[in-house]
């Protein structure tokens, strides 16, 4: 009989293989998890815990919010909003000295309480930060790098759909998790700031446009009706009006109704964005639904018992433990999306958080946040292909562009994984707790 580190090890190796070999990452979950049950050295075979784990596994209130959330994302970057939160956001900070770049971070971070992904943060948004920063003279790789980093406050700040499948697989309030995430995403969006500030005065980028008090106030104006969608969501939250779901509801019709009266959006692209939210959301279901199975199964071989009384035989330290969670999450991010990965490292690690104390929303906003950083490392960073596909770069410039952006985010990192209040202080202020 195998002891419990080989059988582990047995067990990722063999769902990282098929993950490599580029089987879909639910198959692959479900595919070693079946395996290993029918090994003579695995947990025992039994249908009928399988059947009740898959049906416990996917009724989960929460989970409802996710097609709500994707949609809204779709809507939003269809219907031309993007561009003018752009404006919005350059009418009032591209006077300074590389006015345009910090344009670009607030634009991100407007767009963020509306998408809830990098992805489409980089895809919708990206082209028009990147073009506005090129036409305005800067360097490629600045341009690119600055575009790719603001990208990632997309999954922290609320609406994300990350800390959804974060809170249906961890059980927790969704709402709490949603307010967790704002001051992370504004402080990564600070930082950025920052180092922005001390970039463009080493490369020596002029002023930008002068103040144009008019104009500030019409692209207000303008850009009201898609200012209201996050104030819809975490106004709804706070003042107990709405759960995080039902407030993803009520933005999808509002963000519907802005969509097609005050934006470019058709009805036949309403029904081309409906049905792609849907196959993502059955692609993310079916995914959460072998995460299930792979979870029960890693705790009857007890794996999240055995990393737990490695970690803590380094340290029972909240915040050392939270380090090296740190680093776990940079390491498999570098070759992992954010979804598979929280599927995968949630039912092992929370296990071991509960067990040195660490809160579960800290932990919660730290690991999607890590995780989403891997979107634009090499190798598999997604971010870094989609900046590729919508601008005028190859994958080598975009990768040179990112590489100077890694420290403001790992510093921005260590902040939020030594100072946890940095997350819980708003959830537990406002909801309790």
């Amino acid at each position: 009989m195998m002891d419990t580190v080989t059988l582990s090890l047995v067990f990722l190796g063999v769902l990282l293989l098929l993950y490599a070999s580029g089987i879909p990452v639910a198959l692959a979950m479900g595919l070693a998890s079946v395996l290993m049950m029918l090994a003579p050295f695995g947990p025992a075979f039994n249908p009928a815990i399988i059947s009740n784990e898959l049906f416990y596994g996917l009724n989960s209130f929460g989970l409802l919010a996710l097609p709500f959330y994707l949609f809204l994302g779709r809507i939003m970057n269809k219907s031309g909003l993007t561009e003018v939160l752009f404006d919005f956001a350059g009418s009032f900070v591209s006077q300074m000295r590389g006015g345009i770049a910090f344009v670009n971070i607030v634009a991100s971070i407007l767009f963020s309480g509306m998408s809830g992904l990098a992805t489409a943060d980089a895809a919708g948004l990206g082209r028009v930060e990147y073009t506005s920063m090129r036409n305005r003279g800067y360097d490629k790789d600045f341009s690119l790098g600055l575009t790719g980093a603001s990208a990632t406050i997309g999954p922290i700040i609320p609406p994300s759909v990350p800390l959804i499948i974060y809170g249906v697989l961890a059980e927790e309030s969704v709402g709490a998790l949603f307010l967790g995430g704002v001051l992370p995403g504004l402080l990564l969006g600070a930082v950025l700031m920052a180092f922005v500030f001390i970039l463009v005065r080493i490369r020596g980028y002029e002023r930008g446009e002068p103040f144009d008090l008019q104009t500030s106030i019409q692209s207000f104006l303008k850009a009201i009706p898609a200012l209201a969608i996050p104030v819809i969501i975490i106004g709804g939250i706070l003042q107990g009006y709405f759960t995080a779901t039902e407030a993803g509801a009520m933005a999808v019709l509002y963000a519907v109704l802005v969509a097609t009266v005050y934006g470019d959006l058709t009805m036949n692209e309403l029904v081309i964005e409906l049905r792609d939210s849907t196959v993502e959301t059955f692609s993310l279901t079916i995914i959460i639904s072998m995460a299930t199975i792979y979870g029960l199964v890693a705790l009857q071989m007890r794996i999240p018992m055995l990393l737990a009384d490695t970690i803590t035989a380094i340290s029972s330290d909240p915040t050392v433990v939270m380090l090296l969670f740190m680093v776990l999450f940079l390491v498999v991010g570098t070759f992992m999306n954010v979804t598979p990965s929280l599927i995968i490292l949630v039912p092992i690690l929370l296990p071991v958080s509960q067990t040195v104390g660490i809160d579960p929303i800290h932990l919660g906003v730290l690991m999607v946040l890590t995780l989403t950083f891997g979107l634009v490392t090499p190798p598999f960073g997604v971010i870094l292909f989609v900046l590729e596909k919508v601008t005028d770069a190859d994958l080598e410039d975009t990768i040179r562009g990112i590489a100077p952006f890694y420290i403001p985010m790992l510093i921005t990192l260590l902040l939020i994984a030594v100072v946890p209040d940095i997350v819980t202080y708003i959830p537990y202020e406002l909801m309790g707790g």
